[in-house]
C-alpha cells in the first residue's frame, strides 16, 4: 500500500517546513497534520529528526535542520522545560528557540499525541514531562 493512501506526505512535509520557518502558531501545525493523516511524531534531539505516525503504522520522517544547536543537557530541568513551553504558549516562541532551550534543560526529545491532546518530553535518564495541549487537562 502506497504511503500517501495513509498519510499525506506533501502535507505533512510543508507543515514540518513552516514549523521550521517560524510564523505559523501550533494549533494550524497540529490541525494540518491531523488533515494530513498523523496521529503523533516524534521529535529526535539527537538525531535531529521528526518521525510522524498514523494510526496505521505508516511513517514518514523529515530533518530538523536547524543549525549551531547545543548538546542534549545531561540534567533534566522540568522548571525551564516548562518556562520553555509557557514562553511558547504566550508569546508565539519561534520552533528554533523553543528547540534551543529544551535541548539546554535537558531534553533529549518528545511524543506528541495529537489525538491525546498532551505532549510528554523526556531527557537522557528516562525523566518525563507531560504536558496538556492548552485548554486540555488530564483525564
Amino acid at each position: 500500500m502506497n504511503i500517501d493512501t495513509l498519510m499525506n506526505t506533501q502535507l505533512i512535509t510543508a507543515a514540518a517546513q513552516a514549523t521550521l520557518d517560524g510564523g505559523t502558531p501550533f494549533p494550524t501545525i497540529v490541525a494540518q497534520l491531523i488533515e494530513a493523516g498523523v496521529e503523533s511524531y516524534q521529535v529526535d534531539y539527537l538525531s535531529l529528526r521528526k518521525t510522524f505516525y498514523s494510526g496505521n503504522g505508516a511513517t514518514v520522517s523529515t530533518p530538523l535542520t536547524i543549525e549551531g544547536l547545543p548538546r542534549v543537557a545531561a540534567e533534566f530541568d522540568a522548571p525551564a522545560l516548562r518556562a520553555n513551553i509557557l514562553d511558547s504558549q504566550q508569546n508565539g516562541q519561534h520552533f528554533r528557540a523553543f528547540t534551543l532551550r529544551a535541548m539546554e534543560a535537558g531534553v533529549q526529545g518528545y511524543i506528541a499525541f495529537l489525538r491525546g491532546k498532551r505532549v510528554t518530553y523526556f531527557g537522557r535518564q528516562g525523566d518525563q514531562h507531560t504536558e496538556w495541549f492548552p485548554g486540555t487537562s488530564a483525564p
